[in-house]
């Protein structure tokens, strides 16, 4: 049995990361120790590439203090919007809903409602928010980038561009509420 993963092994090796080798001698353990230190480090190299690929977190560069205006801020939304993997069913909008003039700052927040569609409901029953801030300083200088976060409905956790990976389930998961919230209570 022992000779039969020998072999495997061997044919492995051979023919993906030793395929220059002509043979491999099994008694002399040094090599073997080498060759399988090689794969091991190849395996781990793109096991992180994968991972790395697979869940980049994605961000977009972000307008100045002396390029924003309110238009400007919506369509940087959107375009960070865009960026973010979720199923084609889904569709969002973003509006400006509210202005406030603190002390050193304005803070601009827009919300992005997200809902999902179809051909039975085209109105859906039920929708998703995220409510970005656009934190515009009265002090900073024009060329500093605006300070940018955003939350969804319901949660307390804040969200930075380029911090956080956005994730379909969050938004399926309060539509889902809603939903089950509007049939608990009968009107």
């Amino acid at each position: 049995m022992n000779k039969t993963k020998n072999v495997r092994f061997r044919e492995t090796v051979d023919v993906y990361i030793c395929s220059s080798c002509d043979t491999i001698d099994t008694e002399d353990d040094s090599d073997l120790s080498k060759l399988a230190l090689n794969l091991a480090q190849r395996a781990i190299a793109a096991a992180i590439k994968t991972v790395k690929d697979e869940h980049a977190i994605r961000n977009i560069n972000w307008i100045t203090h002396g390029e924003f205006t309110v238009e400007r801020g919506r369509k940087q939304i959107e375009e960070f919007v865009l960026s973010w993997e979720y199923q084609d069913r889904w569709v969002h909008y973003t509006k400006l809903i509210e202005t406030k003039d603190v002390v050193h700052s304005f803070h601009y927040i827009y919300s992005v409602r997200w809902s999902i569609p179809t051909a039975n409901t085209p109105t859906a029953l039920g929708s998703a928010s995220a409510f970005f801030t656009i934190k515009f300083n009265k002090n900073k200088p024009p060329d500093a980038p605006v300070d940018v976060s955003f939350i969804f409905e319901g949660q307390s956790l804040v969200h930075r561009p380029g911090k956080t990976r956005f994730r379909e389930k969050w938004t399926r998961d309060l539509v889902e509420a809603k939903h089950i919230l509007m049939e608990s209570n009968p009107f």
